[in-house]
């Protein structure tokens, strides 16, 4: 059977679909929100600081029906205890999540080497502990619904560690393989889990290391972004909103039968490492 540019478009809709997207009030969190949020979901957008995700709120796309609601939900993912009774009084009241968009910050950087255990210990709590309480809290209303998706925004270094990145590098791995025995144990129930693996993206984490390892190796901000860009086969950093055009697929039915991947989103950047 041939398939129409309208059927393809038909299976790109989310209306009728709530979403919980976390680190939402900037970078690939707040373009993943926007992009959800054009394709039709309900999204609830969570985050630290209130007066941001208003303004998040406020830019999303207008509701294209009474159904489509957009709300913010405060959290902070460094306490997945706080985080679960949050998200499990959210569902409470405003009905089952469907798609859990899990982002959040990276740990610090640095060496390996130079890493306290409590470093580690923050960062599996942040990104591992967090997500497990969040899909935990969403999956009987995905399974009711025999519809969802667990998208993880982690890091090329799941693939190939990345030098001063070395709490960030192992973290990243754990929830890779977290998120593929969660597609494992749950794809018969027409759910989903994929880790996505951005590349260099403008946002203002990719800033942040950059200005560090500019401040560590007595260079500028500049020159180490020229050498960044040389690993890059694309020739320029990615934008979130490329990210969460990845992410659109990966939560829209039309991805049914992708499950359990690392995605990455790079521009090329590891295959010129494999």
């Amino acid at each position: 059977m041939s398939v129409g540019a309208q059927d393809i478009l038909e299976s790109m809709t989310l209306a009728g679909k709530h979403a919980l997207v976390g680190g939402a009030s900037q970078g690939i969190g707040r373009a993943c929100a926007h992009a959800l949020a054009e394709a039709g979901a309900s999204v609830t957008v969570v985050g630290r600081d209130a007066a941001a995700l208003d303004q998040v709120l406020a830019q999303l796309p207008r509701p294209s029906s009474a159904a489509q609601i957009h709300r913010a939900l405060l959290a902070d993912y460094s306490n997945w205890k706080t985080v679960s009774k949050a998200v499990v009084d959210h569902v409470a009241a405003h009905g089952a999540v469907h798609i859990v968009v899990h982002n959040t910050g990276g740990p610090a950087a640095g060496p390996i080497v130079n890493a306290a255990p409590e470093d580690f210990a923050r960062g599996f709590e942040m990104h591992v502990l967090t997500g497990q309480a969040i899909v935990q809290a969403c999956v009987p209303g995905m399974q009711a619904a025999k519809f969802g998706r667990v998208i993880n925004i982690t890091s090329t270094s799941v693939v190939t560690p990345i030098r001063g990145l070395g709490v960030s590098n192992t973290i990243r791995a754990a929830v890779a393989n977290w998120s593929r025995t969660i597609a494992g144990e749950l794809g018969a129930f027409g759910i989903t889990a994929n880790t996505v693996l951005p590349g260099f993206t403008r946002t203002a984490r990719l800033e942040s290391l950059f200005k560090g390892r500019a401040t560590k190796n007595s260079s500028t901000v500049d020159a180490v972004e020229r050498e960044a860009l040389e690993t890059i086969p694309a020739g320029r950093f990615g934008e979130a909103s490329e990210i969460a055009a990845v992410v659109l697929f990966l939560a829209s039915p039309a991805a049914s039968y992708v499950n359990g991947i690392n995605l990455p989103v790079d521009g090329g950047r590891l295959a010129m490492q494999s």
